[in-house]
């Protein structure tokens, strides 16, 4: 998998890169196929903003956004909102498969 960093008007740590690359591997270890990743840091005055965008084929991009006063608990912050996302994504294919399976029976 590709981890892209981009950071915006913002100093990150190497340790806070360390820490986003091995928090985003291990998520993806739970989304199937995931390709690639893009972790985006902005700084904007007091406010810090982490940006996390996962790539799939064949699915939807999950991307999580989130700030707050540090870069370490928003970006945990990013993290579970794309979580969140790929455990309904989960949800709605399970849905679809069990729907086509109902229809080819009839």
């Amino acid at each position: 998998m590709e981890i892209q960093f981009h950071a915006h008007h913002a100093k990150v740590s190497d340790p806070m890169r360390k820490r986003a690359e091995r928090l985003v591997v291990r998520a993806a270890e739970r989304i199937p196929r995931v390709v690639s990743a893009t972790i985006r840091f902005e700084q904007d005055g007091d406010v810090r903003r982490v940006t996390l965008s996962l790539h799939a084929p064949r699915h939807h991009d999950l991307m999580g956004r989130a700030e707050g006063r540090y870069f370490g608990p928003a970006l945990v912050s990013a993290l579970a909102r794309v979580m969140a996302q790929a455990s309904r994504e989960r949800k709605g294919l399970a849905k679809d498969r069990a729907h086509r399976r109902a229809r080819a029976r009839t």
